[in-house]
């Protein structure tokens, strides 16, 4: 009888303790949710949102800018804001890295946000969540879809500047490659393309896409000539032009017209429409904003859900640019 009391006992201990666990494991890997700040920081999307515009308002390129920070974070290692760290004398951060130097920004966006939301509440808003909400807040600012961010994801505590160089498609990538690319991320050769859409927004450096310019056939003359106008044949690597010529702050279908009509800026845009898989769906969006912009939509929440760290994986950064 002693004995059976024993494995009574026993057994309501083991299942405490199988309870308990399955309870820490839930907590280490908790998913993401539209309400994960509702408590502890009511107003955390309004504080990004309220940033974003002053951001947006100040400069409609920013908005591009805070869109293409959430792309090239998500796509090294995750959605979990190791693009925001900077370099130290110990440490080596992403910034630096092929695709993002002296070209990603909106970092100081970043840091006001993240200042104003540790006023609110400290040590609860990751970066990682800032940069999702701020992607999503610019898109809409600038007339595009809006969607549901979920939330709760965490920062990471490392970075890595050699998958930053090697994950995100540089504007020379041709179209198998961009296919890899994507595909490497679970992403459709579909939202491959309307991921691509994003460039309805934007500038792009003349350094990214004087090849294009002066060595390939595939684009509309008078486009090549008044785009040559900003980007001689040798310098001025750093002037600007849209990504979309036709409406560059606004986001629209405009971009796949552009590339229907052989105005891509990059060499990588034209490729979506140069007698290869992707021509019959950019012909789409050129004719469909209401697809495109759904589409869209869906593919941004499936981008954000990236790999991100949750639950108690790595941490919440007092400060977006190095770790606690």
């Amino acid at each position: 009888m002693a004995f059976f009391y024993y494995f009574l006992w026993s057994s309501s201990n083991l299942r405490t303790f199988l309870f308990l666990f399955s309870l820490l494991t839930a907590v280490a890997s908790a998913q993401l949710s539209s309400n994960f700040y509702s408590s502890s920081c009511p107003n955390a999307l309004s504080i990004v949102k309220s940033a974003v515009k002053t951001a947006v308002s100040n400069e409609a390129r920013m908005g591009a800018s805070l869109l293409r920070l959430h792309f090239h974070d998500c796509f090294v290692n995750g959605c979990d804001a190791s693009i925001l760290l900077d370099d130290t004398s110990t440490f080596t951060g992403e910034k630096n890295a092929g695709p993002n130097a002296n070209s990603v920004r909106g970092f100081d966006v970043v840091d006001t946000i993240k200042t104003q939301l540790e006023s609110a509440c400290a040590g609860v808003v990751s970066c990682a969540d800032i940069l999702a909400v701020a992607a999503r807040d610019s898109v809409v600012l600038l007339g595009g879809p809006s969607w549901t961010v979920q939330l709760g994801r965490r920062d990471a505590t490392t970075a890595s500047q050699s998958a930053a160089g090697s994950n995100i498609p540089a504007p020379t990538t041709n179209l198998s490659g961009l296919i890899t690319a994507f595909s490497n991320k679970g992403f459709t050769t579909k939202e491959l393309v309307a991921l691509s859409g994003g460039h309805t927004i934007g500038q792009a450096k003349c350094s990214s896409f004087r090849a294009r310019l002066y060595n390939e056939n595939n684009i509309e003359a008078s486009f090549a000539t008044s785009t040559k106008s900003k980007c001689p044949n040798s310098g001025s690597d750093n002037n600007l032009s849209p990504l979309d010529v036709t409406s560059p702050t606004t986001f629209d279908n405009a971009y796949f017209k552009n590339v229907v009509s052989l105005k891509g800026l990059l060499h990588s845009d034209q490729q979506l429409f140069n007698n290869g898989s992707t021509d019959s769906q950019v012909r789409a969006y050129s004719t469909n904003p209401t697809s495109f912009r759904t589409d869209f939509a869906n593919a941004m929440i499936k981008m954000g859900n990236l790999s991100p760290l949750t639950g108690t994986s790595g941490q919440i950064r007092t400060n977006c640019r190095k770790v606690n």
